[in-house]
């Protein structure tokens, strides 16, 4: 594994409880974190002292999702719904309630928003009328992640229940559904540009799930300690990185499915609690991790 170079770069810090969500913004150096404080803030990795805060809501938010086409923000705050968010000028637009439950992921597929909630319901929601479509409720466990291939015309859906349900982008109808994992799926990816499909689970499992196969697993690797909580692909998708209830982030290579760095707090500095969140951006390569300790962790990978 020696062949991986990890290096702490900085760490950004000024949430007040854990941090649930990273995700980038409009410039690579640009991103965005929320937390249970309720609390989202921007930041500029080259200037990483000078995190802003753009909005302070009364509950958790464990989600975020950035618009791309219009420069905005969508918060997931816990128990209320979601707000669409002029984070420039620190202004609400609108706001829609849609659960009294979590909010555990939202995700983009044209004109449609997909919110996964902690009442099992997969929320479609038109972003331009800014109105609930649909509400596809397969299970009362918990939704906790969504994956979307638009090759595949297809969206995968990690639930508490253990499976993994598979909807057709065009009309939402269920395709497919399995039990996947031992216990609660909490992170599901597709591999950028192939028919695979990979899963973390609280079972502490990886698995790698072939579309072009019905689905039949193709790979199971006992990955970490404790529940995997999000995975996240390097921007070239020739690597990903798993975060865990271990306290540790782990670096593997995709087409292998081997592990090269392990990063923890006894070699790397790394965090004390658990890693809830990943995002691998284009500045620099530089992966960020958020963690229960409050703090976001900014690492230099090279291969």
């Amino acid at each position: 594994m020696s062949a991986t170079q990890v290096t702490k770069v900085q760490t950004l810090i000024g949430h007040r409880d854990c941090v649930y969500a990273v995700t980038a913004g409009a410039e690579p150096q640009a991103i965005f974190s929320a937390a249970g404080d309720g609390m989202v803030v921007s930041w500029y990795l080259e200037k990483p002292e000078e995190g802003e805060l753009i909005a302070k809501l009364p509950n958790s938010v464990y989600s975020l999702y950035y618009d791309k086409k219009e420069n905005l923000l969508i918060v997931g705050q816990n128990y209320e719904g979601i707000h669409l968010l002029d984070w420039r000028n620190k202004k609400e637009l609108a706001s829609l309630k849609i659960t009294s439950s979590f909010i555990f992921d939202i995700q983009q597929y044209e004109n449609d928003l997909l919110i996964a909630t902690g009442e099992g319901s997969l929320v479609v929601v038109d972003r331009d009328r800014w109105i609930i479509k649909k509400k596809i409720l397969a299970t009362e466990k918990s939704a906790r992640a969504i994956a979307i291939s638009t090759q595949l015309g297809v969206v995968a859906i990690g639930y508490s229940d253990f499976y993994i349900r598979v909807f057709a982008l065009d009309d939402y109808r269920l395709i497919k559904e399995w039990k996947a994992h031992a216990n609660s799926v909490f992170t599901l990816q597709y591999i950028p540009d192939t028919h695979f499909l990979i899963s973390g689970s609280r079972d502490a499992k990886l698995k790698v799930w072939d579309a072009s196969a019905d689905y039949q697993q193709v790979e199971e690797i006992a990955a970490h300690l404790y529940a995997i909580n999000h995975i996240a692909f390097s921007p070239d998708a020739r690597n990903f990185a798993t975060a865990s209830m271990d306290k540790s982030v782990k670096v593997w290579n995709t087409n292998e499915m081997k592990l090269l760095k392990v990063i923890d707090k006894a070699r790397h500095a790394g965090h004390s609690t658990s890693v809830n969140k990943l995002l691998w951006t284009t500045h620099y390569n530089q992966l960020l991790s958020a963690s229960d300790d409050r703090s976001i962790s900014v690492w230099d990978v090279k291969f």
